[in-house]
C-alpha cells in the first residue's frame, strides 16, 4: 500500500482521499509520509466510503478479505483497484466480477510486473509474430521474503523479519499466506496474457511445506497446455531481492515460440531474443513507456470510465484464468496429484 499511496500522491490530478485500516497504528507511517490529516484517516470501512469523497478504492487487505472489501466498495459506488493477488479463490473472484458489473464500475487487478518494460516489450514482440506461436512460458519470481522489506522497499534485518513472522498474515495459511498464493498469480496471469488467453488442460504442483500449519516458501507448478508444458515457480528466500540485485535463477520469464524465444527478466533494460534467422541470443532494448502506461494509478485514472481500454493483464477476464490456475495448483499440492482444469 505504501508504494501505491506514493504513486497516488505523485500523479497529477490524483490525491489521497482517505486511508482505512481497523488498526490505526498500521497507518502511522503513511500518515507521516504523506501528511494525511486526521479527518482523512478512518478505522471504520463504511465511514471511510461515506466521508472520504473518493472516486476509487485501492484494496490492499489480506487476500482472504479482497472480495468482501471490493464488493463493499462497489456497493458504495466506487471503482476498484485490487492489488494482487486477485482473490482467495475463483468463487471470491466471481463475486468481485459480478459486483463490478452490477454496480457499473471498473475492476482492475494490479500486478506490478505488468508495468515492467521488459514484459510489456515481450508482449509486443509476441503480438508482432517475432517468435511465432507461443508454446511455453517459464516463470521464476519472488524475493527474499515479504517481511524483509517495508513500504518504499525499506529493508528489514533477518532477525526483525523472523520476529514479525509470528504475527504476520503472510505466514498464516488460513489468511492466504505463502509464496504460491503471493507470487503464482503473477506468472499465471502474465503467462495467460502471453498465451493470448489460452487455458491449460491440467495443473501439477509441489511445495516445500510439509503440513497444513505452515505456509510454503517455494512452489513449482507445471501446466499442461495443448501446445506443451509451462512452468511457474515461486520463491520466498531468493538470494537477493531482484529490484536490488537479480538473484540466480533470475526473476522473470522465458517464452518459447515456434520460431524463437524471448527472455524477459524483471527490472532489466533489455530482453534477449533468439529467432530462426538469428539463433544467437540478441539483446533488444526495452520499450520506453509513456503515459498512461507507466503505472497503475495514471493508467486507471485515464481508463476507469472506459474499461475496454484497461491494460489486458489487469482485466478480470485474464486474471480469472490466472486465479483458477492458482486454485488448482493449491489443490494439486495439497492432494499430491495432477488435477484437471475443468
Amino acid at each position: 500500500m505504501g508504494d501505491l499511496l506514493r504513486l497516488v500522491a505523485d500523479t497529477p490530478g490524483c490525491s489521497i482521499a482517505g486511508i482505512y485500516d481497523p488498526d490505526i497504528s498500521k497507518m502511522s507511517a503513511a500518515i507521516d509520509t504523506h501528511s494525511i490529516p486526521a479527518n482523512r484517516v478512518f478505522t471504520d470501512l463504511q465511514t471511510a466510503f461515506a466521508e472520504a469523497g473518493a472516486d476509487a478504492a485501492i484494496v490492499c487487505s489480506t487476500t482472504a478479505e479482497h472480495a468482501n472489501v471490493t464488493v463493499a466498495a462497489f456497493a458504495a459506488g466506487l471503482h476498484v483497484i485490487c492489488e494482487k493477488p486477485f482473490a482467495a479463490n475463483v468463487a471470491d473472484a466471481d463475486r468481485m466480477i459480478t459486483a463490478s458489473k452490477e454496480a457499473g464500475r471498473t475492476l482492475a487487478i494490479n500486478w506490478p510486473l505488468a508495468w515492467y518494460p521488459p514484459h510489456i516489450t515481450t508482449k509486443r514482440l509476441i503480438d508482432e509474430g517475432t517468435i511465432g506461436d507461443v508454446l511455453e512460458v517459464h516463470f521464476y519470481d519472488g524475493n527474499r521474503g515479504p517481511l524483509r522489506h517495508l513500504a518504499d522497499k525499506i529493508e528489514v534485518s533477518e532477525d526483525e523479519a523472523a520476529e514479525m513472522k509470528r504475527a504476520s498474515w503472510w505466514y498464516d495459511p488460513a489468511r492466504g499466506g505463502g509464496s504460491l498464493l503471493d507470487y503464482l498469480g503473477y506468472g499465471t496471469t502474465l503467462g495467460t496474457w502471453f498465451l493470448s488467453g489460452r487455458e491449460p488442460l491440467a495443473v501439477t504442483a509441489i511445495t516445500d511445506n510439509v503440513d497444513s500449519h505452515t505456509v510454503d516458501e517455494h512452489a513449482i507448478v507445471v501446466c499442461r497446455y495443448a501446445s506443451g508444458l509451462s512452468k511457474f515457480e515461486t520463491r520466498w528466500g531468493t538470494f537477493t531481492d531482484p529490484w536490488t540485485i537479480q538473484p540466480q535463477p533470475k526473476c522473470g520469464f522465458v517464452v518459447v515460440g515456434t520460431a524463437g524465444t524471448i527472455s524477459s527478466y524483471d527490472y532489466e533494460d533489455h530482453v534477449m531474443i533468439q529467432t530462426m534467422e538469428h539463433p544467437v541470443p540478441t539483446p533488444i532494448a526495452v520499450d520506453t513507456l509513456t503515459a498512461p502506461m507507466r503505472n497503475i494509478i495514471e493508467h486507471f485514472d485515464a481508463v476507469a470510465l472506459t474499461p475496454e481500454r484497461l491494460h489486458a493483464p489487469l482485466t478480470p477476464q485474464i486474471c480469472r484464468i490466472g486465479q483458477k490456475i492458482v486454485d488448482l495448483a493449491a489443490s494439486s499440492a495439497a492432494a499430491g496429484k495432477t488435477v484437471r482444469y475443468e
